[in-house]
């Protein structure tokens, strides 16, 4: 009797912690007759092209992917953030790609934001000099072997070639908090997560006036490409999170291109963020927004002061996967999606088809895994070195854009929106506006069917807690920008906001043209732009929220 009573609690306990995509998944695919799932899953995809997922792509550009016509087609399967990692190529290298990525948003009419990701206190094996990529003639011809059993030095000593006797390192630091005993990571820049290309090392010892540190290899591996990442497994949190390097690039390349969002890679707390902030307003990018790079366990032990600093998460699976059992990466994955959500911040899922490097499919496992992401709560799904270098980048991002469209047809809004405003919430009149505001907004348009949610803002912030609900419908953001004049020239104040929208799942920013900002002028040319994309049609509802003098107001409004 007794074990009866405790599989009966334990199955109740399951079904209530993994209520929301369990349920809602049996709900559409088993609804009365056995076939009707079926028949769901046979008839084709409602919409070959998923420009119309809410499901947001940041894609890593460069070597691959940045020439005028390779940015067009990543801009037409839907990137919607480009991603300039300064771990490799000069500030020089990454402004070609800017502009030509700004070429090609002109060419297209396509809004795309922009994101720096700092190199942090990374450490790197270089293999060719720099912006020499993968592909280029200079790339070194032969890689590295390495023998399982055979010993290797890593060395602070930048003068020696790297063989399969000695591996180069760019940290000095390195010989200082590495110890006997420790598991060191080297492998491909993106790792591929193949173990033939990456290596494990464990410390034997370590000669720090020598700069040598001595180990074992643990498997057999041949090193490849032109740069190497090297992690040593849950050390180095003492490195400073932004280097020389980082400061450099944001004060001369971040804030005059007006770069949207710096993803501060290696983030380990809180001050961290504060201080990448503090040191961006300091050389005047004060717009310009922090997103924190959880990829060290030490990053999950400060997960709620981080989420609560930044201005969104990107959780990098990559890197830790090597901090953390590969069975405890999903559990950290669902906890940082779940605080990013209740907190209203946009948070990022990396490393999802890394096969569609090599391949123009992904495997089954990889499909399943950007669908449960998005069931999960992401808002981005980002590509690394499936843009980057990979030989079948656009198709990469429109499959990750169908399979995303999929599993939102299956999310359950319902209960994500009890979860994020609890009744007690509500009651205890700890709403803010702005989060009653854009709740009711959700609410309506869901009650009546809406087609839309069209939100007027100036900074963005009311139409990104929209996203915080997930409707089932996209939001679009009227951005009305300011027009101020700085010492030199008249300025537009609100283009970055409108840009800084497109990491919110499902929603699309518009600037409003500054001079004539008449709400029902503005509202009509939001009609005609869904009419013309097929969002919306005549006679379909659209709920708008916007302020009428010194009210807000949420109302329903029917297509003319």
């Amino acid at each position: 009797g007794r074990d009866q009573e405790r599989a009966v609690a334990m199955s109740y306990v399951d079904l209530t912690r993994y209520d929301s995509s369990a349920n809602i998944v049996q709900k559409k695919l088993g609804q009365d007759e056995e076939l009707r799932g079926l028949s769901s899953i046979l008839q084709e995809s409602d919409d070959p092209s998923s420009s119309n997922a809410l499901t947001k792509v940041i894609c890593t550009v460069g070597v691959k992917s940045r020439t005028v016509p390779e940015l067009v087609a990543l801009l037409e399967a839907g990137m919607t953030t480009a991603r300039f990692d300064f771990s490799w190529g000069s500030m020089e290298y990454h402004t070609v790609t800017l502009n030509n990525l700004r070429e090609a948003m002109k060419q297209t009419k396509i809004l795309c934001a922009t994101m720096l990701d700092t190199r942090g206190p990374e450490i790197g094996v270089q293999l060719a000099p720099p912006d020499v990529s993968s592909f280029d003639p200079r790339a070194p011809k032969t890689k590295v072997s390495l023998e399982q059993g055979n010993r290797v030095t890593l060395t602070t000593d930048l003068s020696i070639t790297a063989s399969s006797e000695y591996l180069p390192v760019n940290n000095p630091d390195l010989v200082h908090f590495v110890e006997p005993g420790d598991d060191v990571f080297v492998g491909q820049y993106l790792f591929t997560g193949s173990e033939t290309s990456s290596v494990y090392l464990k410390v034997d010892e370590v000669d720090a006036k020598a700069g040598h540190i001595y180990c074992t290899c643990k498997n057999t591996a041949r090193l490849g490409g032109v740069l190497l990442t090297v992690q040593v497994s849950n050390k180095g949190d003492d490195l400073p999170t932004l280097s020389e390097w980082d400061r450099h690039v944001i004060e001369h390349w971040a804030v005059p291109n007006e770069i949207d969002f710096i993803s501060l890679s290696f983030t380990p707390n809180a001050r961290a963020v504060h201080e990448c902030r503090d040191f961006a307003k300091s050389v005047g990018g004060g717009g310009v927004s922090i997103v924190a790079k959880v990829e060290r366990l030490s990053a999950l032990l400060h997960i709620d002061d981080i989420v609560a600093a930044s201005d969104g998460v990107i959780l990098s699976r990559g890197n830790l996967g090597l901090d953390m059992p590969p069975e405890k990466v999903f559990l950290s994955q669902k906890m940082v999606l779940h605080k990013c959500n209740h907190a209203g911040k946009p948070v990022v899922i990396t490393r999802v088809v890394d096969t569609m490097t090599e391949t123009p499919r992904p495997t089954r496992a990889e499909a399943t895994d950007v669908a449960n992401a998005v069931l999960d709560g992401a808002d981005a799904i980002m590509l690394g070195a499936e843009t980057l270098r990979g030989q079948f980048a656009p198709i990469a991002v429109a499959t990750v854009r169908r399979i995303c469209r999929q599993a939102e047809a299956v999310f359950d809004h319902e209960n994500h929106y009890q979860m994020q405003l609890p009744p007690a919430m509500v009651e205890s009149g700890l709403l803010s506006q702005a989060e009653a505001l854009a709740s009711s907004a959700v609410r309506a348009a869901s009650k009546v069917g809406a087609s839309m949610i069209v939100v007027f803002t100036r900074t963005g912030h009311t139409a990104q807690l929209v996203s915080k609900y997930r409707p089932n419908m996209p939001i679009m953001s009227l951005v009305i920008p300011r027009i101020l004049q700085n010492s030199i020239r008249w300025v537009l104040d609100g283009e970055r906001a409108a840009r800084q929208g497109l990491l919110n799942r499902g929603l699309t920013p518009l600037l409003a043209n500054p001079i004539n900002s008449d709400p029902n002028a503005l509202l009509q040319v939001v009609f005609n732009r869904g009419k013309s994309s097929g969002q919306l049609n005549v006679g379909d509802f659209v709920v708008v929220i916007q302020k009428v003098g010194t009210t807000s107001v949420v109302k329903v409004v029917a297509v003319p």
